[in-house]
């Protein structure tokens, strides 16, 4: 049973997202809240699998309390969803930098929602090749020339050509295409990365690879 929390300060969107949550047979809202102060306070509580966070909302807002939940120790297993009415370039970046495992604008439709939920249950980032673009370009922005992590000389030079494809939005069975390897090769390589690299998730190694230099604006397919 995947167990959710609801953060948004609407209670009618509230209302609809736990009406179409607990008719799944595997989702179970535990809890939800209106602000990102009781979202931080429910999380620490609940323990939730999965946590959909608003972004506009009163007394700390959804980026705010991405940060503080992502931070916390006892909640290394919860993943993040934005959800928002805003597609800003400006949120996508920052909700990954505060540790978000996937983005996705309030008018998704049902079937795309409870496909994200399960997909960031099982791990995986909900990032689509033009979310994926639009991060890049923003840090492009946002970014200062600098030499690579001294954490990426722990990888291997095949694990940074996967690293450099998972920067640029593939999943792994397009990776497995690009190496002329198999799908499970290419999970396991990603796998591996995480763990040398300490990150959470896919959302996390997109903006190491371009951080690192390893990916470029202008690359991602």
């Amino acid at each position: 049973m995947i167990r959710i929390l609801l953060a948004d300060d609407q209670t009618l969107i509230r209302a609809g997202f736990r009406a179409l949550l607990n008719a799944e047979q595997d989702m179970t809202v535990v809890a939800e809240c209106g602000t990102g102060r009781d979202a931080v306070r429910l999380a620490s509580r609940e323990h939730p699998d999965v946590v959909l966070m608003d972004i506009r909302m009163p007394d700390g807002d959804g980026l705010e309390a991405t940060r503080q939940i992502m931070a916390g120790k006892d909640l290394a297993g919860t993943r993040i969803i934005i959800l928002t009415t805003f597609e800003l370039d400006e949120y996508i970046a920052e909700a990954v930098r505060a540790g978000a495992a996937g983005f996705l604008v309030k008018d998704t439709e049902p079937e795309e929602l409870l496909r994200a939920v399960r997909v960031v249950h099982d791990g995986d980032a909900l990032l689509s090749p033009s979310v994926t673009r639009r991060i890049m370009a923003q840090l492009a922005v946002q970014s200062r020339a600098a030499a690579p992590p001294a954490s990426l000389d722990q990888i291997t030079e095949r694990e940074r050509e996967v690293l450099r494809l998972v920067g640029e939005g593939l999943n792994n069975a397009e990776i497995a295409e690009r190496l002329f390897i198999t799908p499970l090769t290419a999970k396991t390589h990603v796998s591996r990365i995480m763990t040398k690299l300490l990150v959470r998730d896919r959302a996390q190694l997109v903006v190491l690879a371009y951080e690192s230099g390893l990916v470029r604006p202008g690359w991602a397919g």
